[in-house]
């Protein structure tokens, strides 16, 4: 009896510790700031910015450490936009997540579904 308490409070403290994050970085723009939801968002001002941090590292030109394609210029992102979205907005450590160093803040994975949502736009 007291081994089943004591494995149920463990699982309770462990559900209500693993579920408090307090990172202001996933509320807010890359420069610090709030992304004014009245900008117009371009692959050239916003998205190609994300895709040299985050992707460029396997997905230049060649492709290395196993990348399967390049993501270094408007017509390969525009391509695959659907594509890094899933794999951006996977948890860390999930099959298929991108980056493979950890997962970008939500506010960079939204802007990059908000450039898809808006028309996916070069400049």
């Amino acid at each position: 009896m007291k081994t089943s308490k004591l494995i149920l409070l463990s699982l309770l403290t462990l559900c209500l510790c693993s579920c408090s994050y307090d990172s202001e970085s996933d509320l807010i723009g890359a420069s610090g700031e709030p992304v004014d939801p009245n900008i117009l968002i371009t692959y050239t001002d916003n998205i190609s910015q994300i895709m040299q941090s985050a992707c460029i590292g396997c997905h230049s030109s060649p492709p290395v450490n196993g990348a399967p394609f390049a993501l270094v210029n408007f017509s390969q992102v525009d391509q695959r936009a659907a594509g890094i979205l899933n794999r951006m907005s996977r948890q860390s450590g999930a099959p298929g997540a991108m980056p493979p160093s950890g997962r970008l803040p939500q506010a960079t994975i939204d802007l990059v579904e908000r450039w898809i949502n808006d028309g996916q736009l070069e400049n």
